[in-house]
């Protein structure tokens, strides 16, 4: 019996998710599992290609690993299933990521894949991804898995283990003047101050190197360790996320009251920081305007977040749409299609005046399109004249 073992031909698959193809390289949807498979299997000597999309591979692979992300895009996971059955019906289908971890009953029965892989492979999550075979200007960074905290609303602690990088694997990984953290809770990793004295002075072919961390900072965190909010400027994060998660009171106005004068006392202008805020979940319309109302007040953005329930296996949310129904997406009983709307509008209207420094009263919707800025000149202009 030979022990020489044998090579294989795999494709690697990100289904045809309903991403615009201008987002398609965006940090929040790169498939950076399947990049980190490509170079785990490029190592055993198999041959690789990574399809975007559903279209052929250009050769008949052995295996087919397809990803698949968010629950309630199920049915994109079983279009590619059936689009790669039908052109290499010899292959066998996996199915891993989120929605085959979080549900993986039903991703069996749904897509009909001959194998669904569970969580993370510890093999692959070890390797460096394979960025060639993308065209990207950032790096994603893990350095932490997993989170302390077990949210309602969120799947981490269910899909990751919790572990962390230390500052010389994270040093060793840098390959890129654009780094972005995948990290959920990354203030609360055990040597997040030597990591961010180690970002403050590397750089990267001569240059220093700016970062960003996808899911925010806990606010709750940087109160007990104030000096992480100058520690975090002086190591170039941007775009700067807190969470406000809880309900609207007079402690939880107070707390975010403070987080947003500690990350300004650190050097961040308040138009450049972002509150993190679901809406479509527990806390009604009237809380979430009055936690808006209160960000217009002390000048940051939002991001907000349409809770979806971890085991919703459709989402056909249309924002051009005048009306739906909860036959067409999901919808808490202390919400309403019309409601959650008048949010988004008001967030989208929010963020302008806060990003232009205009008041509520002059916004205008042309603001959001290109030349924007041209606009606000016209705008001030008028003003004067």
């Amino acid at each position: 019996m030979s022990l020489i073992q044998k090579k294989n031909k795999i494709l690697l698959v990100e289904p045809e998710f309903p991403i615009p193809t201008k987002s398609k390289n965006h940090s929040n949807f790169l498939p950076i599992g399947l990049l980190k498979l490509a170079t785990y299997y490029r190592k055993k000597g198999n041959k690789i290609k990574l399809n975007r999309g559903n279209h052929p591979a250009g050769f008949y692979p052995d295996r087919i690993l397809i990803t698949s992300l968010f629950t309630y895009w199920a049915d994109y996971v079983k279009e590619t299933v059936q689009y790669y059955r039908k052109i290499y019906p010899k292959s066998k289908i996996e199915v891993g990521g989120i929605y085959a971890t979080l549900m993986p009953e039903h991703c069996k029965e749904h897509t009909g894949c001959d194998k669904v892989f569970l969580a993370q492979h510890k093999g692959a999550d070890a390797c460096f991804p394979a960025y060639d075979l993308v065209d990207v200007d950032y790096q994603i960074i893990h350095g932490m898995r997993g989170c302390t905290n077990k949210c309602p609303f969120c799947g981490i602690w269910k899909l990751e283990q919790k572990n962390f990088k230390n500052i010389k694997q994270i040093k060793k990984e840098i390959c890129s003047n654009h780094i972005i953290f995948y990290d959920n809770n990354m203030l609360v990793n055990p040597y997040i101050e030597e990591i961010l004295e180690m970002l403050a002075i590397t750089k990267y072919k001569e240059r220093v190197i700016h970062c960003e961390c996808q899911s925010g900072f806990d606010g709750r965190v940087l109160m007990q360790k104030p000096y992480l909010a100058k520690m975090l400027k002086k190591s170039r994060f941007e775009n700067i996320r807190v969470a406000w998660d809880f309900p609207y009171n007079e402690d939880s106005v107070r707390m975010v009251e403070s987080w947003i004068m500690l990350l300004e006392n650190a050097g961040y202008k308040r138009n450049e920081i972002f509150v993190f805020m679901i809406y479509n979940w527990k806390y009604d319309y009237t809380q979430l305007e009055r936690k808006r109302a209160k960000c217009f007040e002390l000048g940051v953005q939002i991001a907000d977040c349409r809770y979806r329930p971890l085991n919703q296996t459709f989402d056909k949310y249309n924002p051009r749409t005048k009306k739906q129904t909860s036959k067409d997406y999901y919808i808490h009983p202390n919400w309403t299609d019309a409601s959650i709307r008048q949010f988004r509008r008001n967030v989208r209207k929010h963020n302008i005046c806060i990003r232009y420094k205009i008041s509520w009263d002059r916004y205008d919707p042309t603001l959001e399109r290109l030349n924007s800025r041209k606009r606000l000149i016209q705008l001030e202009v008028k003003n004067i004249t």
